[in-house]
């Protein structure tokens, strides 16, 4: 990873704050007497399948995992960072490196520190999230609550999560499918040629409801209409990100005359990208790493639905860290697309489960209900 260390996630969670900088070595921590402490190091997620998308293949992710210490109580964040965020180790822990916390007396003035961090750079998203989650995680650990909870949210009405079948051979779709049986919506990557021959083979197997994720990978509106319908006999819920996000008018005409729902997934980021997805898409899909965190995640979900626009709650791929601190949102969404951690090999974090295709969150721990695992 370019030179930055790779540090033993378990090992550095437990042990007494050490800051990195960029190329992984130790810096002076920000800290003063009851004041925030923050410390990072980078750790690299192992996918269990490659993960194929109409425009890249990859086998790893890299993330940088976070913690912020407060009076001997600790919350705990991490940045996911796949390639086409533009963000990277090096860029993260660079920002990091920028923000002080040590000028802020507590984790509940998150809209000051907000604002604080927006100004220190535009973008720098998911550095902004991991920072944003570990401080929920702090807030809610002194408050001695689950962040569902403070904002008054039912844990009973989370929806059930789709389970990823991503581009691939046809023996290994029909090995990812014998995977999820415990899962009761299947999510489909499509865009390349074969998309067609994925959807018949899991219609195979399983009558299952399915969903299509399709990365951009559609840019003719006639054939992305063509294959809307064609899916809307197959048992299909919605079609996300079908055309590139710049196709704007294309895909308003899409919209206007498909016959599923068409989800926003790269055209939207931030809280004022709900606006411009309203009349052109007909749900939105909230990521924390893209939304700068659980609080402007939550304002997202809120704007969209005072416009009546359908929510849907994704992820990277991402440790249980940062599954959970999305899943406390939960209960705000009609679909889910929270199997991040479950498609890595290396989850330092016990977190939200999936009981019987659902999401559930974590009951009886506070903050976003992560736990480092021993």
């Amino acid at each position: 990873m370019m030179g930055v260390a790779v540090l033993a996630a378990p090992k550095w969670m437990t042990a007494a704050a050490a800051t990195y900088s960029a190329d992984g070595s130790a810096v002076k921590e920000k800290t003063g007497v009851g004041r925030m402490k923050l410390s990072w190091a980078p750790y690299e997620l192992q996918l269990r399948h490659s993960f194929n998308l109409a425009k890249f293949s990859r086998t790893t992710t890299p993330d940088v995992l976070v913690k912020i210490e407060l009076d001997g109580v600790t919350g705990y964040g991490e940045a996911s960072m796949p390639p086409y965020l533009g963000e990277s180790v090096e860029s993260v822990t660079r920002y990091l490196s920028a923000v002080d916390l040590s000028r802020f007396t507590d984790p509940f003035r998150m809209t000051e520190i907000h604002e604080y961090m927006d100004s220190l750079a535009p973008d720098n998203r998911a550095a902004k999230a991991s920072v944003d989650i570990a401080l929920h995680d702090l807030a809610g650990k002194l408050m001695g609550q689950p962040w569902y909870k403070i904002w008054g949210l039912s844990p009973e009405r989370t929806p059930d999560t789709s389970f990823t079948i991503g581009i691939d051979k046809p023996e290994v779709v029909r090995r990812k499918v014998e995977e999820a049986a415990p899962y009761k919506i299947l999510k489909v990557k499509m865009g390349l040629d074969h998309d067609t021959e994925t959807v018949d083979i899991i219609r195979e197997m399983t009558d299952r409801p399915i969903c299509v994720d399709v990365n951009q990978g559609w840019d003719d509106k006639h054939h992305a209409l063509e294959m809307c319908h064609w899916l809307a006999d197959r048992n299909c819920l919605f079609v996300e990100q079908p055309m590139p996000k710049e196709m704007i008018d294309e895909t308003a005409w899409l919209r206007e005359r498909s016959p599923l729902p068409i989800v926003a997934d790269e055209f939207l980021q931030r809280l004022d990208d709900v606006r411009r997805a309203y009349g052109v898409y007909d749900a939105i899909n909230i990521k924390l790493m893209k939304s700068t965190g659980m609080r402007e995640a939550k304002q997202m979900a809120e704007l969209a639905q005072a416009l009546g626009m359908d929510v849907m709650l994704g992820c990277m791929t991402e440790t249980s860290c940062g599954i959970s601190a999305a899943s406390q949102l939960a209960p705000l969404a009609k679909w889910a697309d929270l199997d991040g951690n479950l498609l890595i090999t290396n989850d330092c974090f016990d977190g939200t489960k999936i009981v019987d295709g659902k999401v559930e969150i974590p009951r009886g721990r506070a903050g976003i209900g992560a736990e480092i695992k021993g």
